[in-house]
């Protein structure tokens, strides 16, 4: 058993390498952001109306925001994602948190091949000292870097590779991978990571410091593509899903979920607080042309952090909220039946009631 565990551990280092997650991120000597500090994403209360299912017909009574995609390690407006811009909007049900990422592109997908289709990230600060550069900015190397070292530079992520994940299923945490207490996805690649630095990112339950059997993927999402088929229930054997895999234009859609508050012992998950705000940050990968995309190239929504504002509950939220009907049929059928009890029962006492007759008996008789 500790041998299987052993190997199965080994066997998700290497999807991590697979998927361009350990890969050093080279960017030039000079680097500069000119960010607006003030942007802020919104996170309503709307319980109930979300299903995770890569869809977003759900979503269109939120209002998101719209972000220019440039080059992470290079925010330079001349090298824009040239497809579109990125729409990012979010919500919770008081329990939950969730995310929809809408954007722009041709159909890309090649089974199996991870750097061939599209990937999207969601990075978070966890530590105080953590910053958007260098996902998490601690100075320690591969060699040096742990819980000791860069404590204080811990960030959150979640990346989703979408070469073997169906399009509408769901993917992420999942009994099997949870069992062996750490954040990856065997079946889509939907893996829960935390790092201090491009250097040190490991999955959560992993790393330089030891295993902690006790984590566990948090994350759930799905993916779809606005030229599949819209009602179509897809299985492994349809790939590449979409009949024409040569590139339809079209928007791809990502949908999110994750509890507010996790288990969490060791910093490697954010937790989020109703009416206050944390910093996050969404990352965009695409094969141009066909050419796979490496773990550094990819782009994201803005150079620096960005607040997310986790709304508390409103009357009007409450409000808007489908509600069903408390006249169902069992309730109907119920007030029938004990009207008809009722009346029955009044019946039966007025002819008891009005047969009873006493006779006359004269005085003189007595």
């Amino acid at each position: 058993m500790i041998m299987l565990r052993a190997l199965a551990v080994v066997a998700l280092i290497l999807s991590l390498n697979k998927l361009g997650l350990v890969d050093s991120h080279e960017e030039s000597a000079h680097w500069s952001c000119n960010s607006d500090s003030e942007i802020r994403i919104q996170v309503e209360f709307r319980p109930g109306i979300i299903t995770l299912d890569g869809r977003i017909d759900d979503w269109k009574a939120i209002a998101g925001s719209e972000f220019s995609l440039l080059p992470a390690l290079d925010p330079d407006a001349d090298k824009e994602y040239s497809d579109g811009k990125m729409t990012v909007k979010a919500v919770h049900d008081g329990k939950d948190i969730f995310f929809m990422l809408q954007v722009d592109g041709k159909y890309a997908y090649v089974k199996g091949e991870n750097t061939k289709c599209p990937s999207v990230s969601l990075m978070f600060q966890v530590g105080e000292n953590a910053s958007y550069h260098r996902m998490g900015g601690c100075e320690e190397g591969p060699d040096t870097c742990s819980n000791k070292t860069c404590h204080g530079h811990e960030v959150d992520i979640m990346h989703f590779s979408i070469g073997n994940a169906i399009p509408g299923r769901l993917y992420g945490g999942n009994p099997i991978d949870n069992r062996e207490g750490n954040g990856g996805d065997r079946f889509g690649h939907l893996v829960d990571v935390y790092a201090w630095n491009p250097h040190c990112r490991y999955l959560d339950g992993l790393g330089p410091s030891g295993n902690y059997t006790g984590a566990q993927n948090d994350w759930k999402g799905a993916w779809w593509h606005s030229s599949l088929s819209e009602y179509a229930g897809f299985v492994e054997e349809d790939s590449p899903y979409s009949s024409d895999s040569d590139g339809q234009k079209g928007t791809y859609s990502f949908e999110f979920s994750r509890p507010l508050r996790t288990m969490d012992r060791l910093q490697q998950d954010v937790q989020f607080s109703i009416g206050k705000s944390s910093n996050g940050s969404v990352a965009f990968w695409y094969p141009k042309d066909g050419e796979p995309w490496h773990g550094s190239g990819h782009y994201s929504i803005n150079c620096d952090w960005v607040f997310l504002d986790i709304i508390p509950s409103t009357p009007a939220a409450v409000t808007n909220v489908p509600q069903r009907s408390p006249w169902n049929a069992a309730t109907v059928f119920s007030l029938f039946f004990s009207l008809m009890a009722f009346c029955m029962s009044v019946f039966i006492g007025h002819r008891a009631s009005s047969n009873k007759t006493v006779p006359f008996t004269p005085v003189a008789n007595l």
